[in-house]
């Protein structure tokens, strides 16, 4: 048996951390077909030959046989479907992709810049009152305003002597993130739903692992509204649909007047101008030419509703047409929340540092 070595450089793969690469690469395409398992692998197989991926140390069935083994795919009566297992991981890859691109130094905590009822200690301390924590008392410090007041001989600890260590105040948050499914979201050849559902993906992800007492709802939002649950993401595709902002508002309005936690936010993610609203006897008024006014100021009514519950929306457009740009800053305005413009390479990298920085913010703090 004959064994070919190269010189090892500093950006060379071991053959676990190029099937990673791989796997990653097929939860990118997966997510792009909607969660079709075989177009996915179709996709991989051609980019594998185009770009020789593939070699005898890892071949396309090698790759097939290890996304079994890891539990990602299984075979169904109807093909190849995702596992719950592979869902997650589609959740996982995307929210490393989105991570790899935050920049050094950005907020990515979620601790509050205010003392009070938290988890992690300071190296702050303070006097003791009723309903403090016993695991937080500081025992070195209580022990030496004991032994000031007593001296050594006549030991008692009194109330007075207590200190305990200031902890960080953390805040609940809750975010309803509303994706746009409507046709524009793939008009003209541009994917842009893809990396609409990437940020939703990494964002359940990272909800999910590190703050799971937070809430979070997912709503799509085309002719109507309707909350999708997470495990439903990487399947979610564009239909021949209008955009009715308006609906998907109110949905998100409704769903966070039931959550008592001081934030409440809407993350908008969408490509276009309203361009439907729903009318009394269940139909729609659509109207895709400009900007309609009876559109237009149905859903800043309802950006004013939110605004009035406290709801703050951060509206993401993928599209810099000056009048969709003029729309945006109008409901921003109505809203008093935020607005970005950012090309689809960058999405991910507004969306959690404004997520981050969101249950940062104590609303009526002084």
């Amino acid at each position: 048996m004959w064994f070919r070595y190269s010189q090892w450089r500093d950006d060379s793969s071991t053959d676990e951390q190029r099937l990673q690469q791989m796997v990653s690469l097929f939860s990118y395409l997966v997510t792009q077909t909607s969660g079709d398992v075989e177009e996915a692998l179709e996709w991989l197989r051609q980019l594998g030959e185009e770009y020789g991926l593939f070699d005898e140390d890892l071949s396309m069935d090698d790759l097939l046989d290890r996304l079994r083994e890891l539990g990602l795919i299984e075979e169904t009566r109807t093909g190849l479907e995702l596992t719950s297992r592979g869902i997650q991981r589609v959740r996982q890859d995307a929210l490393r992709e989105i991570f790899t691109s935050l920049k050094k130094g950005g907020a990515g905590v979620h601790e509050t810049p205010f003392t009070g009822g938290g988890v992690d200690r300071l190296s702050e301390t303070r006097k003791f009152v009723f309903g403090d924590q016993p695991t937080n008392i500081d025992l070195t410090s209580t022990l030496t305003n004991t032994f000031r007041r007593a001296g050594i001989e006549s030991f008692s600890i009194q109330e007075d002597d207590l200190e305990v260590y200031e902890t960080e105040h953390q805040t609940g948050c809750a975010t309803v993130l509303m994706i746009d499914v409507s046709h524009s979201m793939i008009l003209y050849g541009e994917d842009r739903i893809t990396p609409a559902k990437q940020v939703a993906l990494a964002l359940a992800e990272l909800i999910l692992t590190r703050f799971p007492k937070d809430y979070l709802a997912l709503l799509t939002f085309g002719d109507d509204a309707q909350v999708v649950s997470i495990n439903e993401l990487p399947f979610l595709s564009v239909g021949p649909y209008h955009t009715n902002t308006r609906a998907g508002l109110q949905l998100a309005r409704d769903l966070l007047r039931r959550r008592g936690s001081v934030n409440k936010q809407i993350f908008m993610v969408t490509d276009g101008k309203p361009s439907a609203i729903s009318i009394p006897g269940g139909k729609i008024y659509k109207n895709s030419f400009g900007l309609d006014p009876k559109i237009v100021n149905k859903t800043l009514d309802e950006a004013v509703a939110c605004r009035r519950e406290k709801i703050s929306i951060t509206t993401f457009m993928v599209a810099r047409d000056p009048y969709l740009v003029n729309f945006v800053e109008e409901l921003t305005q109505a809203n008093q929340g935020r607005a970005y413009y950012s090309s689809l390479g960058n999405l991910g990298q507004y969306v959690f540092v404004d997520y981050l920085r969101n249950r940062r913010k104590r609303f009526g703090a002084s």
